[in-house]
């Protein structure tokens, strides 16, 4: 199963590299990795999305538990979180088939950041579902540069 995991961590040099060793180690490979700063500059947010069943995935989280750098663990996977990811698509696109790379990036609402003379530069964010739908519309012009960041993950608020 997919689990989706936030961790709070201080935000120092060699902690990402104490928290993936940790997982890694123990034969998981992390499908998604995603480290920034939070509000609190002391702070870093690491998300990370891991194949494990369900005993696998709480002996990760009860070995991450003991790590003096972290200071919160949340499941993100069954709370409904608000995920999002980014990818940047360079694609092939002539002055006469231009249009056409542009229509498709507007119906996504993703951005045109960049543009060449054979390429158009499209930025879009969304989950996975809409990036790959994207990529795979853009295939047929011609990929010829994909980045994506790992997936983020906010738990949603609740309303009262």
């Amino acid at each position: 199963m997919k689990h989706i995991l936030s961790v709070l961590v201080e935000n120092r040099p060699g902690v990402l590299s104490r928290v993936t060793g940790l997982i890694s180690r123990r034969g998981f490979n992390i499908e998604s990795l995603s480290v920034g700063p939070t509000e609190d500059a002391t702070m870093s947010r690491v998300t990370a999305i891991v194949m494990a069943d369900d005993v696998a995935f709480e002996q990760i989280t009860k070995q991450l538990h003991k790590l003096i750098s972290v200071h919160k663990i949340t499941d993100l996977t069954d709370e409904g979180a608000i995920e999002r990811e980014l990818a940047l698509f360079k694609v092939s696109a002539p002055p006469e088939r231009r249009s056409e790379v542009i229509e498709i990036a507007n119906i996504f609402r993703a951005k045109i950041v960049d543009v060449g003379r054979a390429t158009l530069t499209v930025e879009a964010t969304g989950d996975d579902a809409k990036l790959t739908g994207l990529e795979d519309l853009f295939r047929a012009y011609g990929i010829k540069e994909i980045v994506r960041t790992g997936k983020i993950a906010l738990s949603r608020s609740s309303h009262d």
